[in-house]
C-alpha cells in the first residue's frame, strides 16, 4: 500500500466509522482588515468524515456559509488527531432534498445526542456542508509518520507542500 492509501486509512479510522469529529474549520472574512487584507476566521464545528469528505449540518444564511460562498477556499484541522488540510467547501443543499436523504441519515446518527435542539430541519435554510479535501498532513505520534496527501490526485505529495 503507498503513503497516500496508508494516510488514507488512517483518517477513515481516526474520523470514519460514523463519529461525531470537532474540527476547526477557517474561512476568509468578507470585510477585510484595514490595511486591506483578509481575515481569516476560524471555529470549530462538528463534522461526519466519509470518503475524503467532512459533512457539517449548518444554515445557509450563517456567516461560514456567506464566506464559504464568497470564497470556497477553506482549512480545517484537528488538534487531537494532528491532522491538517485545505478543501473546497460547498453547501450542497437543504437537509431535506431527497438527495440528501441517504446523507442526512448519517448525520443524525453521528449527530445523535443534539441534532434536533441544533437544527430545525423545516427551514429550508438547514443545510449540509460538505468540506471537500484537496491536500492534507496526518502527523503520527508526533512526527513520527508524516503523510502527505495530494487528495484530488489521489497519491503522496513528495513535497509536502500543502501550508
Amino acid at each position: 500500500m503507498s503513503d497516500y492509501e496508508d494516510g488514507c486509512a488512517l483518517l477513515e479510522e481516526k474520523f470514519g466509522k460514523g463519529k461525531d469529529n470537532i474540527i476547526a474549520l477557517a474561512t476568509m472574512a468578507c470585510d477585510q482588515q484595514e490595511n486591506g487584507l483578509p481575515l481569516p476566521v476560524v471555529r470549530g464545528v462538528d463534522a461526519y468524515y466519509e470518503d475524503r469528505v467532512f459533512y457539517i449540518t449548518t444554515h445557509a444564511k450563517s456567516n461560514k456559509m456567506i464566506q464559504i460562498e464568497r470564497n470556497p477556499y477553506v482549512s480545517v484541522a484537528s488538534v487531537s488527531e494532528m491532522f491538517t488540510a485545505s478543501g473546497i467547501g460547498e453547501n450542497i443543499g437543504w437537509v431535506m432534498d431527497p438527495n440528501n436523504a441517504r446523507l442526512r441519515q448519517k448525520l443524525r446518527e453521528a449527530f445523535a445526542p443534539w441534532y434536533d435542539k441544533a437544527n430545525n430541519e423545516k427551514d429550508e435554510n438547514c443545510c449540509i456542508l460538505a468540506i471537500r479535501l484537496t491536500k492534507g498532513i496526518l502527523n503520527i505520534n508526533h512526527w513520527e509518520k508524516l503523510y502527505y496527501m495530494d487528495f484530488v490526485r489521489q497519491k503522496e505529495m513528495t513535497n509536502g507542500g500543502v501550508i
